[in-house]
């Protein structure tokens, strides 16, 4: 759809969504590209990602894994679960409940006025 959703994440876990959405290769496997390799290495596919609730103002996710005959719910992070379906082209989606809580808070509104120099020195 057209909704967004801002989630709050790490740099790390940022840097390794940007490399997945520029399609960086690294000389050696990072995090959640050794995720993505054990679950081929299983035999097994990521069927999909979903961002399913938010309590106290934490996001949880799921990452589906299959074989092709079962489908295996893993409690993740979203930007972890995020990473690694980037990774495997699978489809990330949003459960309703989340989108609508997200659109009664005043996150949005709050973002609309943020600055660079409200994160201050992060170098």
């Amino acid at each position: 759809g057209e909704e967004t959703l801002p989630i709050w994440i790490g740099k790390p876990e940022a840097d390794s969504i940007a490399l997945a959405l520029g399609r960086v290769v690294t000389p050696r496997p990072l995090t959640h590209d050794l995720v993505k390799n054990i679950i081929e290495e299983l035999q097994m596919s990521v069927s999909r990602v979903v961002v399913r609730e938010i309590v106290d103002n934490t996001y949880y996710a799921t990452l589906y894994v299959s074989d092709g005959k079962y489908e295996k719910p893993i409690d993740s992070r979203p930007s972890d679960a995020v990473a690694v379906a980037l990774r495997t082209s699978s489809p990330i989606y949003v459960d309703e409940g989340v989108i609508e809580r997200k659109n009664t808070d005043e996150l949005e509104e709050w973002l609309k006025n943020l600055k660079p120099e409200d994160f201050g020195n992060i170098m």
